[in-house]
């Protein structure tokens, strides 16, 4: 079994829809607060805008854990 985690963090645009953004394998011990600090520093600086659109406000925040099983299979 392998383990893998994703943070995504969901942000508003100017056209009030929800756009998300993801990390990979974020660090185990993250806070909450450091969360939030970096979401609101995505959006004070304007550091990305998809689609062309910026960024607004955070809205949501979480950590997401997929547990995938690969299975070897002989086919023939």
């Amino acid at each position: 079994m392998e383990l893998a985690k994703k943070l995504i963090m969901t942000f508003k645009n100017h056209e009030d829809k929800k756009v998300s953004l993801s990390v990979e394998d974020p660090k185990a011990e993250i806070t909450e607060a450091e969360i939030k600090s970096v979401m609101d520093l995505i959006v004070a600086k304007n550091i990305f805008a998809p689609n062309g659109m910026d960024l607004i406000a955070a809205v949501e925040a979480k950590v997401v854990a997929t547990d995938t099983t690969p299975y070897d299979l002989v086919i023939g």
